[in-house]
């Protein structure tokens, strides 16, 4: 019999990746979901994974949801995924993000401690956590041992979950591990990551759909990497003899503008008439550039980044281009389909019984 997985956050871009990952691998997968009035499992029925995984509704601001969704998944390893990552909201929420975000973490693992101490865990942290020290080092690229100095209430919540997964691991002796990703982006990335707001409006301006994109601060470097390939470094991670924390990253900077250039030149098109800078997208706090070095990963796990730059760049275009040409025939997108969740994949205390 195969493995059991429990994401959570399993309707987002990872979560989507890494359920299509894990049941190639043979898995059984279970996801956590919010109720929301509009169900949002476009990117699982993207994939043609949505009626393969299993679906727990739950609250990760509720340790009895969480609880719940453990003893019905009764997982090998858990994968969590779910935040409010959106860094921008981060400081119009702080405090709802540092629940959700932040605090979800220490419930899960206290969850896992009570009910099934012998599950592996994983905590998605990120590269914002490292904050400043992308100001103070010069660029270079950070790993495992650079200085934590978070600037938003996403990152500082980050770090929170970060820190209580090191210390049960250390106190309870629970298989847990934190993977520090850089920004990993693709087709599946929510419109308001500025990545796919990019390759979205290039599509649309290109076929006459719209006549120009708005963005903020273009001179933002970022490590952007491919998120099919990150979620294979999450599962490397629980594969391992000892739990640890890994740098996952491409060690390559790039621009906003740089992004803005080579999406908008894959058309043929000259950004500098379509782009207005706006004001209202700068952040109160920004990290100037953030580089990760994944040698402890390569060396470690055996990963490392096959899809760089160019590349990203060209598959998220082409995929908006393909997919506002299919709308105007007439087609529908995925998000535009009912969405609501089946009998046969949603799982509650009632199915149990």
């Amino acid at each position: 019999m195969g493995k059991r997985a429990l994401i959570t956050g399993i309707t987002g871009q990872d979560g989507a990746y890494l359920a299509k990952f894990l049941l190639d691998k043979g898995y059984e997968v279970y996801g956590t979901y919010r109720r929301l009035s509009t169900p949002n499992f476009w990117r699982l029925e993207y994939l043609g994974v949505y009626h393969k995984v299993y679906l727990i509704p739950a609250d990760l601001t509720d340790m009895s949801s969480i609880i719940e969704a453990l003893k019905i998944s009764e997982p090998d390893e858990v994968y969590h995924l779910a935040a409010q990552s959106f860094v921008e909201a981060s400081f119009e929420t702080p405090v709802a993000t540092g629940d959700v975000t932040g605090l979800s973490t220490t419930r899960i693992l206290e969850a896992i401690r009570l009910v099934y101490p012998e599950t592996k865990f994983y905590n998605a942290a990120t590269s914002e956590i490292f904050g400043k020290t992308g100001i103070l080092n010069g660029g270079r690229p950070l790993n495992e041992n650079d200085p934590f100095m978070p600037m938003s209430p996403y990152a500082t919540a980050k770090l929170y979950g970060f820190w209580i997964t090191r210390i049960y691991r250390e106190a309870y002796g629970i298989f847990a591990v934190n993977g520090i990703l850089f920004n990993h982006e693709s087709p599946l990335r929510g419109l308001e990551f500025v990545t796919r707001k990019i390759s979205n409006e290039v599509a649309k301006i290109y076929l006459g759909l719209s006549k120009e994109l708005r963005l903020g601060n273009l001179d933002a470097k970022r490590d952007w990497g491919y998120a099919p390939e990150y979620v294979e470094a999450m599962w490397l991670m629980l594969q391992q003899k000892e739990p640890d924390d890994y740098v996952i990253a491409t060690g390559e900077a790039h621009s906003v503008r740089e992004f803005v250039e080579k999406a908008f030149g894959l058309m043929g098109l000259d950004w500098q008439k379509y782009v207005k800078v706006d004001k209202r997208f700068f952040r109160p706090l920004d990290v100037p550039c953030l580089v990760g070095d994944y040698s402890k990963a390569k060396h470690k796990l055996g990963w490392e980044p096959r899809t760089k730059f160019d590349k990203l760049v060209e598959v998220m275009v082409n995929e908006d281009v393909s997919r506002w040409e299919r709308w105007l025939k007439g087609e529908r997108f995925p998000w535009d389909a009912p969405n609501y969740p089946s009998e046969s994949n949603v799982l509650t205390r009632a199915l149990r019984m």
